[in-house]
């Protein structure tokens, strides 16, 4: 389960981020895992709920937002929805598609508790 791996990785970078500017805790960590990025959301959630006690995240609401993949067609010069890179355009049927977006996962947004002096890492 790879989703493990990117939730540690997560919370890396957010720790990191306590460190460096000095806040305490998170109250809500926004994440986007578009539909073409190869992540199994549930799982993340999962994962990232397991690995968040006695860290900066514990207790933090966890949003994951999941943007549909966009394309763009060669064939019929259309941006369309996409669900796979595999998927024909849904307009022509045709190839090939050149990604334009839904295939990242990325912090969006951390909204902070700033208890002063005490950093979370």
């Amino acid at each position: 389960m790879h989703e493990l791996s990117l939730a540690e990785e997560i919370v890396r970078m957010v720790e990191s981020a306590a460190a460096r500017d000095h806040f305490s805790s998170v109250a809500t960590l926004t994440l986007e895992a578009g539909t073409l990025a190869g992540v199994e959301v549930a799982s993340l959630r999962f994962a990232l709920e397991a690995i968040t006690p006695g860290t900066c995240l514990e207790g933090a609401a966890i949003v994951i937002n999941e943007p549909t993949g966009r394309a763009w067609c060669n064939a019929c010069a259309a941006e369309v929805s996409i669900t796979s890179r595999a998927d024909p355009c849904p307009v022509c049927d045709g190839y090939p598609l050149k990604v334009l977006g839904g295939d990242a996962l990325r912090v969006v947004d951390l909204v902070v508790v700033d208890e002063g002096e005490k950093p979370c890492v």
